[in-house]
This record gives structure tokens, C-alpha cells and sequence, in this order.
């Protein structure tokens, strides 16, 4: 700083002012200012700015160290609503969304002094680790418990599973079988729930469950057994890997997808679109989650209360109807 005020021929009291948005400040001042910090290359030192001012610029974001598409694409846009509020990101990884990982990777982010934290938390083991953090830390939940709602953002699971099973039965289909993801992930028993919801409502037989996890490995075994039932003629899988694990097992064994078996997924991948027959699915708004999260927390960096804001509805996710799905022979 004292460099740039050198250059622009300022004090460095006034180059703190313009870092800080200062209004008394002439406008030929500032400019001077700003062209002298681009010509040194000058940036400012957040760390010492937050020892100064108390204030951090920096969000924190703990999240699962996965490559499965729903965590991924949510962390990313987490990431860039962050960026697109002014706060700078810092994410803790963490090998597994357990008690003593999430408290650890909090306790990391809490010495680098930010603002707030976003945990993306689509598991039970998350809970207790919850429990623990501190009252007054500005914290939002993606993806938790839907029973605890006033930090809470998360996309309406049993609703995008209602629209799933809704649209096989539309088809003409009697009845929807469901493989589903792993137990105790959240989105899972959520769509259970909204498949066996939409099944009842409409008066249809409630199949067993094809339990699972969210891989193609799992989707193509629970294919292999599907393709043994001639009475399955329609299936949900909980997540677009497993519907196409289950198109590649029911092709293999010589029933063709729509023709003897509408499959319908969830995520909308992007490779959905491009599998053979494209694949309808439910399309969770991973952006409107973010910016959804990311105003609850500037509300409570903004003076709020942790358990003040309104709680927020579930982020609606739509259907995308492609070509697996056909009417029964």
C-alpha cells in the first residue's frame, strides 16, 4: 500500500479509503489510485484485512471429496453465487460426511476466519457432526434433514419422484418398480417416498424396492433381476447412472427399452441425452439451490439470528421427457 500511494502521489490513509469503497474520495483520486495498484500489480491482503476489520470475505464450503454428479454440480455452483456476492471461497474437503470429519474440516475453516459456512450434507451421518457447530456460526444445510428446516436448502426430492412415476403411469403403465439409491443418503428415502406417494395415489400395486447404490454397476445388477420379471414393465431409477446400468442389463437380455420397458432416471445428467434411447429424467435447478443458499447466509452475515430466517420451500426440480418411455405392449 505504501507503494501505491508513492505512485499516485496520495497518502496511504487514502488508498485504504478507496480499498474500501470510501465515498470522500475524489473520483481523479480514485482512478490515480486504481491505476497505480494495476501497475504494481498491487492485490490486497484479505488476511490482514480481516485482522483489521474484523470482517472476512471468505465463505467457507465443507463438502464430501466425490465425483458423483449431484454433490459435484451443486459444490460448483455453490461456488460460483459465492464469487458472484463478492466473497472469495474456501473449501474443506472432507473423505466422508461423518461426526468427526465435518467438525474437523468447520474447525479448519473456522482459524481461516470466514464469514460463514455452506455444508453440503445429503447424509444421515452428517447429523450429530450439525449438532456441534456453534449457535452463532452463519451456517447453511444443502441437502440435509428434511426435518431441519431453518437453515436448510434442498431440492424437492419426492416431488421430482412423484413426476417420475407419474409420467410411466401417464404412459399407460400399471404399475412403476424403483431402484434406489443407498441407504442413508436423504435424496434416496426422499424419492422412495415421492414414488410410493404417486403409486398410491393413483390406486396402482406398490413393487418391492431394488435397493442399490449410485453407480452403473448397481443399476445394470438391478437390471439383470428387472429382466427377469416379465411383469416389470416400467422402471424409476433414483439417479441417471443406475437407469442406465438398467438399460444396458435389460438390453443384454433382449427387452428393449422403450418397446418392452419405459425406464425413466433422475438428475439429467449431461450424457442423458445421448444415451441410446435418450433418457427422460428429472432435472434438479443446482443453481437456483445455490443462489437459494447463499441469500440465507448473507442474511445471517447481515445481522440475523441463525434460526431467524424464514425457512425456505424445497427448490422444485422438472421433468425432461426424451424417448424411454413408451406406452406398454
Amino acid at each position: 500500500m505504501t507503494d501505491v500511494a508513492r505512485l499516485a502521489g496520495v497518502s496511504h490513509q487514502t488508498v485504504s479509503r478507496v480499498l474500501n469503497g470510501h465515498p470522500n474520495v475524489k473520483e481523479q483520486t480514485r482512478l490515480r489510485v486504481r491505476a497505480a495498484m494495476e501497475q504494481l500489480g498491487y492485490r490486497p491482503n484479505r488476511v490482514a484485512r480481516t485482522l483489521v476489520t474484523g470482517q472476512s470475505h471468505v465463505v467457507g464450503i465443507v463438502a464430501q471429496n466425490t465425483a458423483l454428479y449431484g454433490p459435484t454440480s451443486v459444490r460448483t455452483a455453490v461456488e460460483r453465487s459465492v464469487n458472484a456476492a463478492g466473497f472469495a471461497v474456501g473449501v474443506a474437503s472432507v473423505p466422508a460426511l461423518d461426526r468427526s470429519s465435518i467438525a474437523e474440516a468447520i474447525g479448519r475453516l473456522l482459524d481461516q476466519r470466514v464469514a460463514g459456512v455452506v455444508v453440503i450434507a445429503p447424509v444421515t451421518s452428517a447429523n450429530e457432526a450439525l449438532d456441534d457447530v456453534p449457535d452463532d456460526l452463519p451456517m447453511v444445510v444443502i441437502g440435509g434433514d428434511p426435518g431441519r428446516l431453518s437453515r436448510l436448502v434442498t431440492i424437492d426430492q419426492r416431488h421430482g419422484a412423484r413426476l417420475a412415476t407419474r409420467c410411466l403411469l401417464a404412459a399407460g403403465h400399471d404399475t412403476v418398480w424403483h431402484v434406489s439409491g443407498p441407504a442413508g443418503w436423504y435424496d434416496s428415502a426422499e424419492r422412495v417416498l415421492g414414488w410410493r406417494e404417486a403409486l398410491l395415489d393413483a390406486g396402482a400395486e406398490v413393487p418391492p424396492v431394488l435397493a442399490a447404490d449410485w453407480s452403473l454397476d448397481a443399476g445394470y445388477e438391478a437390471g439383470q433381476l428387472l429382466a427377469r420379471m416379465p411383469s416389470a414393465r416400467a422402471v424409476f431409477a433414483a439417479s441417471d447412472h443406475l437407469a442406465m446400468g438398467v438399460m444396458k442389463a435389460l438390453r443384454q437380455a433382449g427387452r428393449s427399452v422403450p418397446g418392452d420397458v419405459s425406464v425413466v432416471g433422475f438428475d439429467d445428467i449431461p450424457e442423458a441425452g445421448y444415451v441410446c434411447p435418450p433418457l427422460t429424467t428429472v432435472r434438479p435447478d443446482f443453481a437456483a439451490v445455490a443462489e437459494q443458499a447463499v441469500r440465507l447466509l448473507l442474511s445471517q452475515l447481515d445481522g440475523s439470528p441463525p434460526d431467524g430466517p424464514p425457512r425456505l420451500a424445497p427448490v422444485v426440480p422438472a421433468l425432461v421427457e426424451r424417448d424411454s418411455v413408451a406406452p406398454p405392449r
